[in-house]
């Protein structure tokens, strides 16, 4: 097999796996949907069992996508991606990227709230970077409350207790990199370096 054979097929596990974790889906709950066992999901998700047409179209029709954007086959001609839109927690996430692993590029919406939202941080592995496309951001990390107009960045280890929503109640639109290993997406500030 030739390297970039190789590649997709080692870029498959990483892949299904970031997209059931992005999809809220349980290993329990896939497997229920798909009648793939529970086990056999894990081990295709670890890289421990190759992935087969067979274990590959239930999982295409559950999420909803191309076969292809499975496997991360390389789309032959067309180089457009085909972006289709994931809600959660209440907003709009429209996947920009599609390699597995790594940094993953998202346009996020978060629609105007229907009534004062309060604050609930969470946290999760990684660092993120995002850009106020339109709108208003409030952003909550750690101890800070700041509010970010169109056209202002941010960068924070996800880590750290964060929230993100409207600053003044109208949908705010971002543009977001998120690197789930933890690895800087933006190099404006390098972490070994002293501040000036």
């Amino acid at each position: 097999m030739d390297t970039e054979t190789d590649e997709v097929i080692e870029g498959v596990g990483p892949r299904l796996r970031a997209l059931r974790r992005h999809r809220g889906i349980t290993l329990a709950d896939l497997a229920t949907t798909t009648g793939v066992s529970e086990s056999t999901l894990s081990r295709l998700e670890s890289g421990q069992r190759r992935a087969t047409l067979e274990l590959l179209l239930p999982l295409a029709r559950t999420y909803n996508v191309p076969l292809d954007d499975l496997v991360g086959a390389p789309r032959t001609g067309d180089p457009r991606i085909h972006l289709t839109p994931i809600h959660r927690f209440g907003m709009t996430f429209v996947p920009l990227s599609r390699r597995p692993g790594g940094i993953q590029a998202f346009k996020m919406i978060i629609p105007a709230p229907q009534e004062p939202l309060v604050p609930s941080p969470k946290t999760h592995d990684g660092f993120e970077w995002l850009y106020v496309l339109t709108g208003r951001l409030r952003l909550v990390v750690g101890e800070r409350d700041l509010t970010l107009p169109r056209g202002e960045a941010a960068e924070f280890d996800t880590s750290s207790p964060h929230w993100l929503g409207s600053a003044d109640g109208k949908a705010v639109e971002l543009l977001i990199l998120f690197d789930p290993q933890g690895m800087r997406t933006h190099i404006h500030a390098d972490p070994h370096r002293p501040a000036r």
